[in-house]
C-alpha cells in the first residue's frame, strides 16, 4: 500500500507532499494512499559514514549475524537509516537487503601492516602483498576498501606510516583498478600526506592534516570523516601509552588538541565533510547526533551544513538517492526544525525505512 507524508521538506524548505510507493518516492499523487504524517520537518534518513557493525564493544570481532543486526538496529533506532561500515573482520553480505536494517555500504576487512594494528581486525600483510590484498578486499565489500595508513611503530616509539610511500600509493591505485573507492585510517602527519597525494577517496580521522593538504583535498574532492567523538578518546590512549612511549603519548594529545581547528579549516576550505562516529570497539553505536553537535559547536559548521553532512549530501556521496522523484523512501520527520537546534534530531516523530514506518 502506498503511503503519504506532508511537511517541510529539507533542504528545499518547502511544504511538500510525498508519496511512498514500495521503496521509492514520488511527488505525483497516489489515490488511496494512507497518510502517515502531516506536519513537521522531513529529512532524508541520517547516515553514519564511518562505523563498524562487525566489531563488538571492546574491540573483538563479532561472531554472528545476530550481533551485526543488533548493532545496526541501535543506529537505526537513533534515526540513522544508512551506514558505511569502514572495515569489518566479519562478513555479512546477507544483511544488505534486510528490510528492517539501515542500508549498508561495506568495506571488506582492513588492510593493515603486520603486528601493528588491532588484533584480529585486519588482514595484515607486508608491502609486497598489499595491492593483491586490496583487490581481494574490494570483492569482499560493496564499493569500498579500508586501508590502515598508520599506527604506532614500537620501534620508533610513535606513529609511523604503515608501509613505504610507493606501496601506499599503489594500494589506492589497486582499489581504483578494482572499481571501488579507498578509505584510509590515518592519524599522523606523514601518512595522511602520502595518502591524500595518492588520491585516496576519503580520509578517516585525519588529525595530521596540514593547511596545504586541506587545500589539495578541496581541489581533489577528497572527503574527510572527522570522527570527532573518537578523537576525544586520545587522552585515554595517551595515558595508557605514556610509561613506555612518552613521545607517542604527547603526539596524540597534540593531535587531539588541534583537531577542532583542523576540521574548521577543512570546512572553510570547502573539503567535503561527512558525519561518522567510528562506532564499534571503543565507541558506542547510536551517537550520530552527538557527532553532529561536535561538528557544529567545536568545528564551527553551520547547522544546515551539518545536516547535509549527515543526510542529503552524505547519501548522495554514498550513491543513495535522496527525497527526489524516484529516490529511496528513507526519511525522518521531526516536530521541531533541526536547522534551529540539532537536538531536535533526538526526537523524531516518524522514521520510515525502505518505505515502511518503523515502530
Amino acid at each position: 500500500m502506498a503511503l503519504h507524508v506532508r511537511g517541510v521538506l529539507l533542504p528545499d524548505d518547502e511544504v511538500r507532499d510525498l508519496w511512498l510507493v514500495g521503496d521509492r518516492v514520488t511527488f505525483d499523487p497516489v489515490p488511496g494512499a494512507e497518510t502517515v504524517a502531516d506536519g513537521g520537518f522531513i529529512l532524508p534518513g541520517l547516515v553514519d559514514a564511518h562505523c563498524h557493525i562487525g566489531i563488538a564493544r571492546g574491540g573483538a570481532p563479532i561472531t554472528s549475524l545476530d550481533q551485526a543486526r543488533a548493532l545496526a538496529r541501535v543506529d537505526r533506532d537513533a534515526g540513522v537509516l544508512a551506514l558505511r561500515d569502514a572495515g569489518s573482520p566479519f562478513p555479512y553480505p546477507e544483511l544488505d537487503d534486510e528490510p528492517d536494517l539501515p542500508r549498508l555500504i561495506r568495506a571488506g576487512r582492513h588492510v593493515a601492516p603486520p603486528k601493528r594494528y588491532l588484533r584480529d581486525i585486519g588482514v595484515e600483510v607486508g608491502a609486497a602483498e598489499v595491492a593483491a590484498t586490496v583487490a581481494e578486499q574490494a570483492a569482499a565489500g560493496n564499493g569500498w576498501v579500508k586501508l590502515v595508513g598508520d599506527w604506532i611503530d614500537r620501534g620508533v616509539g610513535d606513529l609511523a606510516p604503515a608501509w613505504d610511500a610507493d606501496t601506499m600509493t599503489a594500494a589506492v591505485a589497486a582499489a581504483h583498478a578494482a572499481g571501488v573507492r579507498a578509505a584510509v585510517h590515518t592519524f599522523s602527519e606523514s601518512a595522511v600526506e602520502i595518502m591524500v597525494r595518492a588520491g585516496v577517496d576519503s580520509v578517516e580521522h585525519g588529525t595530521g592534516l596540514s593547511l596545504d593538504l586541506i587545500d589539495l583535498m578541496a581541489r581533489q574532492g577528497t572527503a574527510l570523516i572527522p570522527t570527532m567523538i573518537n578523537i576525544r578518546t586520545f587522552g585515554h590512549i595517551a595515558d595508557q601509552a605514556r610509561a613506555k612511549f612518552p613521545g607517542y603519548a604527547e603526539h596524540m594529545l597534540a593531535l587531539r588538541d588541534r583537531f577542532p581547528q583542523v576540521v574548521r579549516a577543512a570546512y572553510e576550505a570547502g573539503v567535503p565533510i561527512y558525519v561518522g562516529t567510528d562506532a564499534g570497539g571503543g565507541i558506542d553505536h547510536g551517537l550520530a547526533v552527538e557527532e553532529m553537535l561536535l561538528l557544529h559547536e567545536e568545528a564551527g559548521m553551520s547547522t544546515v551544513d551539518v545536516l547535509a553532512a549527515a543526510s542529503w549530501a552524505a547519501r548522495a556521496w554514498l550513491g543513495l538517492p535522496g527525497l527526489v522523484e524516484g529516490g529511496l523512501a528513507d526519511l525522518s520527520i521531526y516536530p521541531e526544525d533541526p536547522r534551529q537546534d540539532l537536538n531536535a534530531l533526538r526526537t523524531p516523530t516518524h522514521l520510515i525505512l525502505r518505505g515502511h514506518p518503523l515502530p
